[in-house]
């Protein structure tokens, strides 16, 4: 299987942060140097926690820790199913992000727009000025940008922004708030690599649309 198509593990806040581990086998995370995953913190105990791979998709699960281990700022006391965009915490010490990629997304997956700004789809990456964002965005934060991307230039009602970060299902749910927030905070994060250029522009009364110069 190509390391593109494989679930990633992302260290974000931590001493890891910025490190990617592709999910092709079970991985042990701790502070022992045989974990696949070495934390090396006093509050992390020698074997922590494990990642395991099952037909059914990636099971957490803490393995008696001293200090716990949070899915989702839930403490573990049970294995759980890992989810597209789920947090998780090793004794709130070191957090990652999961990521999975759908085999059902077409072959162009990584797009040829031109611009300062560019996204690979299945590997969730996202470069500005030619850097990579590290660590990667949120799923909710890709997904926006994402829409954006594809259709930059555009102006993008609220409506359909909504229903693309959480689903057609929920947005009646989702506040005026909630998307502000996120476009906020997807801001922040570009301008982290770039904060000369306002990328996301907001359409007063109709939108926000993705301004990407190509030089």
């Amino acid at each position: 299987m190509d390391q593109l198509d494989l679930p990633v593990f992302v260290a974000q806040a931590g001493p890891l942060k910025g490190q990617r581990w592709s999910l092709g086998q079970t991985i042990m995370l701790g502070r022992d140097a045989t974990c696949e995953v070495m934390i090396a913190d006093r509050q992390i105990s020698r074997y922590h926690a494990r990642l395991t791979i099952t037909p059914e998709g990636i099971i957490v699960e803490d393995l008696g820790s001293k200090n716990g281990t949070y899915h989702n700022g839930i403490l573990l006391t049970t294995p759980a199913m890992l989810q597209d965009g789920d947090l998780v915490s090793v004794a709130l010490v070191q957090q990652f992000l999961f990521l999975v990629s759908d085999s059902t997304m077409p072959l162009n997956e990584i797009s040829v727009h031109s611009g300062r700004l560019g996204m690979d789809q299945k590997s969730r990456r996202v470069w500005v000025n030619q850097k990579q964002m590290n660590p990667p965005l949120s799923a909710q934060q890709f997904k926006l940008l994402w829409l954006l991307y594809e259709n930059q230039g555009e102006v993008i009602g609220r409506i359909k922004l909504v229903e693309a970060v959480w689903g057609e299902d929920q947005s009646l749910g989702v506040s005026e708030q909630a998307l502000d927030a996120l476009i906020r905070r997807l801001r922040d994060r570009i301008a982290e690599l770039d904060s000369t250029h306002q990328y996301i522009d907001t359409v007063r009364g109709h939108g926000v649309r993705l301004d990407n110069p190509i030089a």
